[in-house]
């Protein structure tokens, strides 16, 4: 009796784990999900509509492309409601545009290019957005879902190249998971350290049923049980692929979640500040950032009074002629400060590393970024307080908290004494004669004084951006566009048609923008 219950109760396993298998393979198959969706073969409608749709409702205005079958539908769809399609010739241009419309307007760039040699000419621009913490969205064709891996024109291995580039990558599986992979990945792009996303989309989520269902269809399929399997896995897959595709689905912008200082550690920042001789700032790029806006960040710096670097995109924050804009002698400076605040600044080759900063300096560390935060911390220096958050925001939160503090007034004269020699010294330079060649510093000089107030600078580059950041002065914030750490040459055709696009003039120093429009200077000084 007993070696019949034992053998009752293995079979009972079996069947168990039978039925597990059955339900396992039902789900895998989407046979579960079509019992409840319904599958429509008449609607025209196509997956281009679902992303144009999400794109919209995150207020994306513009999508950067070089046009390529895989993705017509999306660019189709963009363009009915309302977005604007701006075709390049080379698809790390249309990434840097996203990009550069990203950094000014505090959305997120979106660029679409075709599968495998469109995608792969893009990895250098978003190794750049990646580097440069630009918010940006990629959107890539591919091939069919069941070609992949066969051979199948331009088929490659995107995910793979793109996975250690972006903070999420996704591959479109069924038309269904459109709308929240979108919704998903323009959140994740905004969120925490910001930087760009990947989603792959298979030829076949982006066109109607009716064009898709005719690749399904076997001409001469193989005789037999063998034919019959072949037959029903295919349409079963073309079903699945379309089952509930154009039910209702929530389009509005997910949450972003922006790391914050705590009250304790702003309160610690504004003892350190408060008891400060010989303060300074170092700010960086994270501080033009959302949701802070670029002007409340910049009065928040006129309050505080402390001397101020300014580097990357925050160049322009405090505008043309502030009295605690201090742009030469930086090395200096840090020696002499008694306390430094990196706001959104990473102790990079930049700041060799950290070696710049003096030991015994009171340092404040602002980054979103946990590894930017520490950077080399374990080697030339060592944050008093680390703080992991927002730039801008404990910017504003340290100037209320130390609202009636004044720096000494002496310090950032001294500075500015310091910046007034050194810029005379430049002008010398710029001064002096060449026999062949243009002088840049002559050049950038002249261009100083001629542009309009209301110009974006572009600066693309090598050493040249580097004599064009201490000598050329943007009017304000978000006037400034330069490749960012990567230093990536190249990127000029892109930022400008970006910065175009989003409402402002441009100066570009490498490439020509289109010169009809108002205020616009084209400079081609790529050979210095």
């Amino acid at each position: 009796m007993e070696c019949f219950g034992a053998i009752g109760t293995l079979l009972g396993c079996s069947a168990g784990a039978a039925v597990c298998g059955l339900l396992f393979a039902a789900f895998k198959l989407g046979l579960l999900y079509q019992l409840f969706h319904k599958t429509e073969t008449k609607s025209p409608r196509h997956g281009g509509e679902s992303v144009a749709e999400v794109l919209r409702a995150h207020g994306v205005k513009y999508v950067f492309t070089l046009v390529g079958g895989h993705i017509s539908p999306v660019l189709v769809a963009c363009e009915k409601v309302g977005i604007r399609i701006v075709d390049t010739r080379h698809e790390a241009t249309a990434v840097f545009a996203a990009d550069a419309v990203a950094r000014l307007s505090g959305t997120v760039g979106v660029a679409a290019v075709t599968a495998g040699p469109g995608l792969t000419n893009t990895v250098t621009a978003v190794k750049n957005a990646q580097m440069a913490e630009s918010p940006l969205l990629l959107i890539g064709g591919a091939a069919g879902t069941l070609l992949k891996g066969r051979g199948a024109l331009q088929d490659i291995d995107q995910m793979s190249l793109f996975k250690p580039l972006c903070k999420f990558c996704a591959s479109i599986r069924t038309v269904r998971e459109i709308v929240p992979t979108v919704r998903k990945a323009l959140a994740v792009a905004q969120s925490g350290t910001p930087g760009p996303v990947f989603i792959e989309f298979p030829i076949d989520t982006l066109y109607p049923y009716h064009l898709v269902s005719k690749e399904f269809t076997v001409k001469n399929p193989p005789k037999g049980l063998m034919g019959k399997i072949i037959t029903w896995y295919l349409n079963n897959h073309l079903m699945n692929l379309f089952a509930g595709a154009w039910e209702t689905r929530d389009v509005s912008p997910l949450p972003v979640d922006i790391p914050q200082a705590t009250d304790d550690q702003v309160q610690r920042c504004i003892e350190l500040v408060s008891r400060a001789k010989k303060p300074v700032i170092l700010l960086g790029s994270q501080a033009t950032l959302p949701p802070t806006p670029a002007d409340d960040v910049r009065k928040a710096l006129e309050d505080l009074g402390i001397p101020c670097f300014l580097g990357g995109m925050s160049r322009g924050m405090l505008g043309k002629n502030s009295p605690i804009h201090i742009r030469q002698n930086r090395r200096d400076a840090l020696k002499e400060a008694d306390l430094v605040l990196l706001a959104g600044t990473v102790c990079d080759f930049r700041l060799s590393y950290g070696r710049v900063l003096n030991r015994r300096s009171k340092i404040i560390a602002v980054n979103r970024d946990k590894t930017q935060l520490l950077k080399n911390s374990d080697l030339f220096w060592k944050p008093t307080i680390a703080v992991q958050g927002d730039a801008g925001s404990f910017l504003v939160r340290l100037s209320k908290g130390l609202k009636g503090y004044s720096c000494p007034k002496e310090w950032p004269q001294s500075l500015k004494a310091g910046d007034v020699t050194k810029e005379n010294a430049n002008r010398a330079k710029a001064n002096e004669k060449t026999e062949h060649h243009l002088n840049p510093l002559k050049v950038l000089h002249q261009v100083d004084e001629l542009m309009a107030e209301d110009s974006i600078i572009v600066a693309d580059g090598g050493d040249f951006v580097g004599s064009a950041a201490y000598i050329l002065r943007p009017r304000g914030p978000l006037q400034w566009l330069d490749p960012g750490a990567f230093g990536t040459l190249g990127v000029g055709g892109g930022f400008a048609l970006g910065a175009k696009l989003c409402g402002k003039c441009n100066l570009d120093l490498n490439y020509k923008p289109n010169t009809k429009r108002r205020s616009t200077y084209v400079l081609c000084l790529d050979t210095f």
